[in-house]
């Protein structure tokens, strides 16, 4: 898909590529965030995708951690579950009851597709890692 990537902000460029990975493929977060030109920022990657609706067109639930596993926490509220459950219903199989073989599930995009994403403006700041697992939106509870 074409589109003028240069724009976008990183949160959108997260967005953009997730919504490339094909039904029955997963990418990682760090995967994410590489692609997107800022290496090393996975957790911006999952903070992210943390304030996506469950039931957005972005397929979210595409993306795990570099175990091939899906990260589990609290806050979300039993989108975990959901998320397990909708990549089962893609056709991907956990091994040993929690893990995706990467090197049959991952998805692979071609230099080509994301070559113009790693010619962005630098990595945005880190973000505090008491502000990662929880959007702004649910801190006043």
């Amino acid at each position: 898909m074409n589109m003028n990537t240069h724009v976008l902000t990183f949160q959108q460029k997260i967005y953009w590529l997730v919504k490339q990975i094909p039904v029955g493929r997963v990418a990682t977060y760090g995967q994410i965030a590489t692609l997107c030109g800022w290496p090393r920022h996975a957790r911006y990657v999952g903070y992210a995708l943390y304030q996506v609706a469950p039931n957005s067109e972005i397929p979210w639930h595409r993306v795990v951690n570099a175990q091939g596993k899906i990260s589990y926490a609290p806050q979300r509220r039993g989108t975990d579950e959901l998320q397990r459950w909708r990549l089962e219903a893609e056709g991907i199989i956990f091994e040993a009851g929690d893990r995706i073989d990467l090197r049959r599930y991952q998805w692979q995009p071609s230099a080509t597709f994301y070559q113009p994403l790693s010619e962005t403006a630098p990595p945005p700041k880190k973000i505090p890692r008491d502000r990662l697992l929880i959007p702004p939106c649910y801190h006043n509870f």
